[in-house]
């Protein structure tokens, strides 16, 4: 017990004799500091002219200290030199001192103009650390807050509804971006996410996901397989990126993105805990550089992980956004790895028309997928890969000011397509052993996936319509075609045998043609689709003061379908090629960060034929399935 109270006595000593060393340096730096401006004061009340047989500059770095502990940390990194120091120093106010110091920096091309001013509005670090000894730095932070900062401004009329993906096609502006973070390469970083929690019930759910996928894969079991899903796994964390570039001309930047609808962990410490512990998974990743041409005309290059080009560019308004508005049930749309390029002309006039062409050269991925999973952890997929080319996609953007009043964005045209290559290889001991003559080597067969989109996005003050149609083949990747990729044209061929391909993700079907041993062509499947969405801004039409709680309030309806061509899905073995959704949603912005909403939907998929083997739901031949699904979430944005 004496040694811990010893102890106490010991600690409590050397603290406050701590202390008071802190603060006896203190009272000297400010009474140095103070005879120092005296000095300087004095001596330019005084100076008169004369011949000196010194430099200015070699007097003043005699004489002069350097009091400002920035300024010694610069000139210990080798931002600034000592003379540089001692100009800083050498006479005026802790302001002044702090302006030239700004001056400086910005001279070397440390600061820019907008960051020179930003530090010219700072006050002193001295009086924050005043501020602190007295009511610690968060009261400082808020008084130099309180001094420096404006007030947000008064909304004077309330938004109409913008679209989700109202593209960018307006070059982005040099130092646009107004930063959270600056990092020492000189990059600056603006952080934004949300986290959702959703509470779910779906009337017939037979896969097990907490989001919607078309129905008729497998029979529901003795009731419509119904489930409740309580979701908070809708988290979103990313980053926009700047880096300042020494030409004024080019604008540099990017995006990170990743979210938590990844898989859940299987490991001793989670197996049990699984349902909560789901990854992260990347969602966006690129950087883009934009360059002026003229002044009407700029163009950009965008290199990373990004919305594809084709039908990629418009996308629901829904509560359920782990696939918007339905996987397979018309919105249709995708990222994926790619080297973008494009030019942005600028024609102007009263309605500020633009117009952008892009082409994307983008990793020719199609959902199929291996059968040995190790395989598909290790390189996701490879049959785009095996066909040694990449996929072509372009997009042509017209954008003009359709609604004149305040508050509504532009509108814009989209048409968009893809063109892309897939192959299937059979290595010679896959080969059937009726076939290994014929084919020794092994074989290859192959089949292209092509497609095409309108899109539009036409904001108003009263309400904003937003819509695609699509149409192609093989649109698996695109989430769109009922999710069926290609299938074995067998027709004509007798003594048919099979094949695994190499990665395990297709069957590929030997026979003979007139007595010819060959290999069955692989067919993409057909499929269309599209939405449309029309979304209200129901505090703005019901005229509610813009500053009051109510003015949050809007209203969306919703239909998309998609289909398969009914012979393509009959030959693919599918058990449905229709579905089509219904929904509707209500949403409350309570603040800026927080928004709570409520959707009502139903869900439809038909089978592909109407008479015969119809599949079962509820263990009964059906040619209808349909979920209803009802959806609250919360939304906390930043």
């Amino acid at each position: 017990m004496f040694k811990l109270i010893r102890l106490s006595v010991s600690t409590a000593l050397s603290l406050v004799a701590i202390q008071f060393c802190f603060t006896s340096a203190s009272v000297s730096y400010a009474q140095s500091n103070s005879s120092n401006v005296d000095q300087a004061s004095v001596m330019k009340k005084t100076e008169r002219p004369a011949v000196s047989v010194e430099p200015r500059g070699a007097i003043e770095k005699n004489t002069t200290v350097i009091t400002d502990p920035l300024v010694r940390v610069l000139i210990s990194k080798g931002v600034l030199n000592e003379d540089e120091g001692r100009s800083i120093s050498a006479s005026g106010t802790p302001s002044e001192e702090r302006d030239r110091l700004a001056t400086l920096l910005r001279d070397k091309g440390l600061l820019s103009a907008g960051e020179y001013e930003a530090v010219r509005m700072i006050p002193p670090t001295e009086y924050t650390t005043l501020a602190s000894a007295s009511g610690g730095a968060g009261s400082a932070k808020a008084e130099t807050a309180s001094k420096t900062q404006t007030p947000a401004p008064v909304p004077t009329v309330i938004a109409a509804v913008a679209p989700v993906r109202l593209l960018s096609i307006d070059p982005p502006k040099r130092e646009g971006l107004i930063p959270d973070i600056k990092l020492g390469s000189g990059a600056r970083l603006k952080l934004y996410g949300f986290f959702k929690t959703s509470i779910i019930h779906d009337s017939s759910s037979p896969q097990g996901n907490d989001f919607p996928l078309p129905l008729l894969a497998a029979d529901t079991g003795p009731r419509s397989s119904p489930e409740f899903h309580l979701k908070a796994r809708a988290f979103r964390f990313g980053a926009n990126f700047e880096w300042l570039d020494a030409a004024p001309k080019t604008v540099i930047t990017g995006k990170i993105e990743f979210d938590f609808e990844g898989n859940f962990t299987r490991v001793n410490n989670r197996n049990i805990s699984s349902i909560r512990s789901s990854q992260p998974s990347i969602r966006l990743a690129w950087a883009r550089i934009d360059r002026r041409l003229s002044e009407n005309v700029t163009g950009f290059a965008l290199f990373g992980q990004d919305w594809t080009p084709f039908v990629s560019s418009t996308l629901p308004n829904t509560i359920e956004n782990t696939n918007f508005g339905g996987i397979g049930y018309g919105a249709a749309y995708e990222r994926a790895p790619q080297a973008r390029f494009g030019l942005n002309y600028k024609a102007g006039g009263s309605r500020a028309f633009s117009l952008q062409p892009e082409f994307a050269l983008v990793f020719p991925a199609f959902g199929d997928l291996p059968t040995n999973v190790a395989d598909q952890l290790g390189f996701g997929e490879r049959q785009g890969a095996d066909s040694q080319r990449p996929a072509f996609e372009g997009r042509l953007v017209a954008q003009w000011q359709l609604d004149k009043a305040p508050g509504v964005a532009p509108a814009q045209l989209i048409v968009s397509f893809e063109h892309a290559r897939r192959t299937a290889i059979v290595t010679a001991a896959g080969v059937p052993a009726a076939f290994r003559s014929a084919f020794p080597s092994g074989v290859e067969v192959s089949s292209d996936s092509n497609g095409y989109s309108a899109e539009f996005q036409l904001p108003t003050r009263f309400v904003t319509a937003v819509g695609k149609y699509y149409s192609g083949s093989d649109l698996r990747f695109f989430l769109a075609g009922q999710l069926l990729s290609n299938f074995n044209d067998t027709a004509g061929l007798t003594s048919t045998a099979t094949a695994s391909s190499i990665d395990g993700a297709s069957t590929v079907v030997f026979g003979l043609r007139d007595g010819v041993p060959t290999v069955a062509p692989q067919r993409p499947v057909r499929g269309q689709g599209g939405f449309i969405q029309l979304g209200f801004p129901l505090s703005r039409i019901f005229d509610v003061d813009p500053k009051g709680r109510n003015a949050g309030w809007t209203a969306y309806l919703y239909y998309g379908y998609d289909q398969a061509t009914a012979r393509d899905a009959r030959r693919f073995g599918a058990r449905g090629s229709r579905s089509d959704l219904f929904s509707g949603n209500l949403q409350y912005k309570f603040n800026s960060l927080v928004t709570f909403g409520y959707e009502q939907g139903l869900y439809r998929t038909r089978a592909t034929d109407r008479f015969g083997a119809l599949p079962l739901f509820r263990g009964i031949p059906s040619f209808t399935t349909h979920n209803i699904r009802s959806e609250f979430a919360a939304i906390f944005s930043f």
